[in-house]
């Protein structure tokens, strides 16, 4: 409460929106004022919004000219600070998050697709183990680890750092993006640890792109909720075209989740769960043998209440 009485409090509406090309998973991004990438946001207007749905879709459209479909709720998030980067600085902002998906199209010139994996570059794994992880991540962990203020502490700390990151043998979780975004950020290992006054900007690793306020944030709590939903949900179809080959179906899962899956599996997997359906058409490749088309069964939605890729990867044990 401020000195006359009163509250100041602003609630935000931020989205991720999230598509797949060409095997790069990409957010859609603005830039105001030129500075660091945020996500489409702007305050909900209890005059002019029906509800907080309709407030994020007029936001986007003005912000983007982009229509969006499926589109859900994600968190509320309300840390002090987040806008306000000084005591005293405006009204306090709760921002609530949403996650939508969409196959690209045209939108403003001003918002470009943005890898996502620019923001979290340690979440890449279907090439090899991210070399970020060995040279900077483990090392700056370790060091934190140590400073811990007793043994109890310090072992705390190992666990979590093992849990989130793999390390000691434990296996890659795909799904820890917001736990391992939080864990860097406490740690000072980002931009944003250093500009909220949270870390010493000149020990500060700045690992991949920061961006405004805590989008990055809101973008982890995205991602980890996309890959989570997709094993239950066949919510990967929405970024796809109505026709598509299993190899193009296989590659965008694989885009989304960081890892390599196995062909046979996945396959098989599929087909045993009825999600899709052959077209009776084949798509005429570059090289190669032509691959059968299908599309998405959305019979499966009536079906069965979880139908999505419970698929395992090929590598998902750290060192």
């Amino acid at each position: 409460m401020t000195r006359n009485g009163k509250h100041a409090v602003v609630i935000g509406l931020s989205a991720a929106i999230v598509s797949v090309v060409e095997e790069r998973p990409s957010v859609l991004v603005v830039r105001p004022g030129g500075g660091d990438d945020a996500l489409p946001f702007g305050p909900f207007d209890p005059i002019a919004h029906r509800t907080l749905d309709s407030g994020l879709r007029a936001w986007v459209d003005e912000q983007t000219r982009l229509e969006l479909g499926y589109v859900e709720q994600l968190y509320t998030f309300g840390d002090r600070g987040r806008h306000a980067l000084k005591p005293g600085e405006g009204p306090r902002v709760v921002s609530v998050g949403y996650l939508a998906l969409t196959r690209q199209s045209g939108a403003a010139p001003a918002t470009p697709w943005r890898d996502w994996y620019r923001y979290f570059p340690w979440e890449d794994w279907r090439d090899e183990r991210p070399s970020v992880i060995d040279e900077a991540i483990a090392p700056a962990l370790e060091s934190f680890a140590r400073q811990a203020p007793d043994r109890a502490a310090a072992e705390n700390r190992r666990d979590r750092i093992r849990l989130c990151f793999g390390l000691g043998g434990l296996a890659w979780d795909e799904e820890k993006v917001l736990e391992r975004y939080e864990l860097l950020y406490e740690v000072g290992l980002v931009a944003e640890s250093a500009r909220d006054g949270r870390a010493d900007p000149s020990h500060t690793l700045l690992l991949g792109d920061s961006m405004m306020f805590d989008h990055r944030r809101i973008l982890a709590t995205a991602i980890a909720r996309l890959r989570g939903k997709m094993k239950y949900r066949p919510v990967v179809f929405e970024l796809m075209p109505a026709s598509f080959t299993l190899f193009d179906l296989q590659r965008t899962v694989e885009a989304i989740s960081g890892v390599r899956l196995h062909k046979q599996n996945f396959r098989r997997l599929v087909e045993d769960q009825g999600l899709v359906e052959g077209t009776g058409k084949v798509s005429a490749l570059a090289r190669g043998r032509p691959a059968e088309l299908f599309r998405f069964r959305r019979e499966v939605l009536r079906e069965r209440p979880s139908s999505g890729l419970r698929v395992g990867s090929r590598q998902r044990t750290s060192a």
